[in-house]
């Protein structure tokens, strides 16, 4: 059995260990604390939002307050008459500056540490692949739950998509992207669910436009709705050049697709909208319910760049082999895949 001058020394070695840890905690925690009453404007808003006593945080900033003093000869934050916001002094407004970076930088690292181990997964998708991705989710949900994985979905527009993986704000993809005929992204690893040109929905005459397709050549003779920005925008920069709004008959240029389909369905203009064949497909069975009524033609993709959507699911190149088959981006990634096999066996000719 020890004695007591051993359980002395073990408990000073266990305090040695413990102190630089405590410290950067508690660092931390007044960090964060300063960050939070510059925003709130005082120490009572701050607690509040933080869930504790004003005297818990006004002791906080007292300590500060004493500590930069004798630093620098300046507090950080100076005390105004009861209910004004607090002043903050130059080296106050200069160390929340460096705070907020700090605790960005160590929120960063601590996702980046439980996306690597497999304690957390990030996926983004576009509105419309949201169906290919949730029957991959269900199927991986439970034993998720199971090992204590947090996934997170979020909602990312198609030219987001990309951008946001290899910024590495998430793991994982499902959407859309504009490449060669044939080609994949570079960087990536592609799980392949179609390709496919982009389509026309309109509420023109048949006599006007017979369908059931239209070449790309002819598309500067007819009344076009067009995306500002995103895939459609891409295709008509690719094809007509940067100064296509000049080339083309742009009777009306949209941030929304949905707004379109409802100019279109309302008779308020006549002409036709370019979309991809994603979109299409939603206005045409019922998801888009704005689109019902107006009829879809194919675009013949018959100038050059041969230009084309990808749509399937992303991973940056390599991350795949990096992880065991248990890493959660291998789990979702083999649901998607078994996902996909069924699809394509359901609809052995889609293309």
């Amino acid at each position: 059995m020890p004695g007591a001058s051993e359980i002395a020394l073990a408990e000073a070695e266990h305090r040695r260990v413990r102190a630089p840890q405590a410290l950067l905690d508690t660092t931390l925690d007044q960090l964060r604390t300063l960050v939070v009453v510059h925003e709130a404007g005082t120490a009572l808003a701050a607690a509040r939002l933080l869930g504790r006593e004003q005297s818990s945080v006004q002791k906080q900033l007292d300590t500060l307050n004493r500590n930069f003093r004798e630093l620098c000869g300046e507090p950080l934050v100076l005390k105004q008459g009861r209910g004004k916001s607090a002043l903050f002094t130059g080296t106050g407004e200069a160390l929340v500056e460096r705070a907020r970076d700090t605790l960005d930088d160590w929120l960063d690292v601590v996702t980046d540490s439980r996306r690597r181990v497999g304690g957390s997964l990030r996926v983004g998708t576009t509105r419309f692949t949201l169906g290919f991705l949730t029957p991959a989710v269900e199927r991986v949900a439970a034993g998720f739950r199971a090992d204590g994985i947090d996934l997170k979905v979020v909602h990312l527009r198609t030219r987001n998509l990309l951008e946001a993986l290899r910024a590495n704000e998430v793991d994982l993809v499902c959407g859309s992207t504009l490449t060669h005929v044939g080609a994949n992204p570079a960087g990536l690893d592609v799980l392949e669910w179609r390709r496919s040109g982009l389509t026309l929905v309109t509420n023109l005459d048949r006599r006007l436009v017979p369908g059931p397709a239209v070449r790309a050549a002819g598309l500067p003779r007819l009344p076009l709705i067009v995306a500002g920005s995103g895939l459609v925008a891409e295709f008509l920069r690719g094809w007509y050049g940067a100064d296509y709004r000049g080339l083309l008959n742009v009777a009306a240029e949209v941030d929304d697709v949905r707004y379109g389909l409802e100019l279109l369905s309302s008779g308020l203009l006549h002409g036709c909208m370019l979309v991809t064949r994603g979109v299409a497909e939603a206005a045409a069975d019922g998801r888009l319910p704005d689109g019902r009524g107006l009829r879809i033609l194919d675009v013949l993709g018959d100038l050059e760049p041969r230009l084309e959507v990808l749509v399937g699911a992303f991973a940056r190149a390599g991350e795949l082999g990096q992880h065991d088959a248990d890493h959660p981006l291998n789990r979702l990634w083999a649901a998607l895949t078994s996902r996909h096999d069924e699809w394509r066996a359901e609809r052995p000719t889609s293309g």
